[in-house]
Formats: structure tokens, C-alpha cells, sequence
């Protein structure tokens, strides 16, 4: 496996059976850095090249921070080619996040900042412990959410709540965000990890190809006309017919058993 025995700065990784379980730490707050953006992008890739791997968990270490988001101390002296590295970077790795080929989850264990929250915003599914926080507060300090934040919050929750967060600096809580559909479950505090993996067990059952054709046909939806995307989703109903694990799904029905997908 191209992910064995590799150090990834910043992220520590987890093989549970199909899934992988990330965990952010760069104590105290889990701030992202140069090398742990590119990190997490490598770590993607790899995860994809893997047909072992189905899922992936993301979480921060300990009980109170998620992610804090960017280190504001390398924007201090306003140089601007820091900052256009810096955009890259949280480009490039939150979007390398977003085509993983599996189900992602994000298990926000505490407080999800700027950068922070855009990581699980990034993520197929969002987790949040009952005492968590999450801000998009870039304006507060005279920057702008420049990892997808602008544009994955609107989609989840409307053009109103994320103008509230944005503009308004607004905290919520985990309460709200499941009420406005930013999170899709709230737990106890200490059991966001746990729910997480065990969603990601449950997507094992899926055939890994449906899921993965799925997710990319849901995504499509952000930027391409409805009448086009029908048109994909026939086709790639089709196309699951080139592989095994349509035979062996259909099979395993039929015959009253537990499919064994091969993820081919």
C-alpha cells in the first residue's frame, strides 16, 4: 500500500478494516501549516490509489479543538505571496478532500474554525459533539474564507446562513448547525469519532463503485444544468455493468447473501 509506513506532518493515520481514520494534531489547536495542507493532499491521493480503502474518518486530537484553522502568524506582515501560497495550498488539499473516490466524514470533536471548518465543509458528511463551535470568522480579522468556505457553506446551508456567518461573524453550536444542515448528526461529547467510523462501516456495505459513482454524480449537480446531469447518471448506471461488483451485488441479492465487494 503506497500509505504504509509513510509520515504524513500533521495528520496521524488509522487503517480500521476499509476505512481510514485521520487525525489532525498540531498542538494546541490543530492549525493547518504549509506541510500539513500538502500533507493532507498526498495523504488523499494515496487513500485514493488504495482499493482497499472505502472510507475516511477526519477528527482532531483530544476533546476541545477540531481545527482552529490557518495560523494567522504568517499573514501578519501582509505579504501578499504568502498569502497566494497559502490559498494554494488550502485549495489544493480541501479540494483533493472533496474528489476523494470514497465516503468522507468529518467528526468535529470541538471547535471548527475558519480553515478548520472548511476541511469537514470539504467532507461528504459532517459529525458534530455536542459542545463543539464552528465560524467561518475571516472577516473579524480582514481576510476571507479562501479554502471553499464562500462557496461549500452557501450550498449546504442556504444563502442566508452563510451570509450570517460570514458577514456577522456568527459562532454556532452544534444544535444550530444540524438545524440549518451544516452538520448531519449531533452526539455526546467524546463520541463524534465513534459515530463517524461507525457510518463509515455502514458505507462499506455499499458497493465501493456505486458509491463512488454517486458522490461524483451528487457533486456534478454543483456545476452542471440538471438535463446534462440525468443524461451522466443513465450513463454511469451503465457503466457499473463493466464491472465485477455489479454481477456480484445482483448475485448476492438474489442468492439470500452478503455481497464481497472487490472494488473492481
Amino acid at each position: 500500500m503506497s500509505h504504509a509506513g509513510k509520515h504524513y506532518t500533521g495528520l496521524h493515520l488509522a487503517i480500521d478494516g476499509h476505512v481510514a481514520v485521520v487525525t489532525l494534531t498540531n498542538p494546541p489547536a490543530h492549525t493547518w501549516t504549509r506541510e500539513s495542507l500538502s500533507a493532507l493532499r498526498d495523504l488523499v491521493r494515496d487513500l485514493d490509489a488504495d482499493r482497499n480503502i472505502y472510507a475516511m474518518v477526519i477528527t482532531g486530537d483530544g476533546e476541545k479543538f477540531f481545527s482552529a484553522g490557518a495560523d494567522l502568524k504568517q499573514f501578519a506582515d501582509g505579504d501578499k505571496a504568502v498569502a497566494r501560497e497559502a490559498a494554494r495550498r488550502f485549495g489544493e488539499a480541501f479540494e483533493t478532500l472533496s474528489a476523494f473516490r470514497g465516503v468522507s466524514i468529518a467528526a468535529i470533536n470541538g471547535y471548527a474554525m475558519g480553515g478548520g471548518l472548511e476541511c469537514a465543509l470539504a467532507c461528504d458528511l459532517r459529525i458534530a459533539e455536542e459542545h463543539a463551535q464552528m465560524a467561518l470568522p475571516e472577516a473579524t480579522v480582514g481576510l476571507l474564507p479562501c479554502a471553499g468556505g464562500t462557496q461549500n457553506l452557501a450550498r449546504l446551508v442556504g444563502e442566508g446562513w452563510a451570509k450570517r456567518m460570514m458577514l456577522l461573524g456568527e459562532r454556532i453550536d452544534a444544535t444550530t448547525a444540524q438545524r440549518i444542515g451544516l452538520v448531519e448528526e449531533v452526539v455526546p461529547k467524546g463520541e463524534g469519532k465513534a459515530k463517524a467510523i461507525a457510518w463509515a462501516h455502514q458505507a462499506e456495505k455499499q458497493s465501493p463503485m456505486s458509491l463512488a459513482a454517486c458522490k461524483k454524480l451528487v457533486q456534478a449537480t454543483r456545476h452542471q444544468t440538471h438535463a446534462t446531469a440525468l443524461v451522466q447518471e443513465r450513463e454511469a448506471f451503465v457503466d457499473l455493468f463493466d464491472s465485477a461488483d455489479q454481477r456480484e451485488g445482483v448475485n448476492a441479492f438474489l442468492e439470500k447473501r452478503a455481497p464481497a465487494w472487490k472494488n473492481a
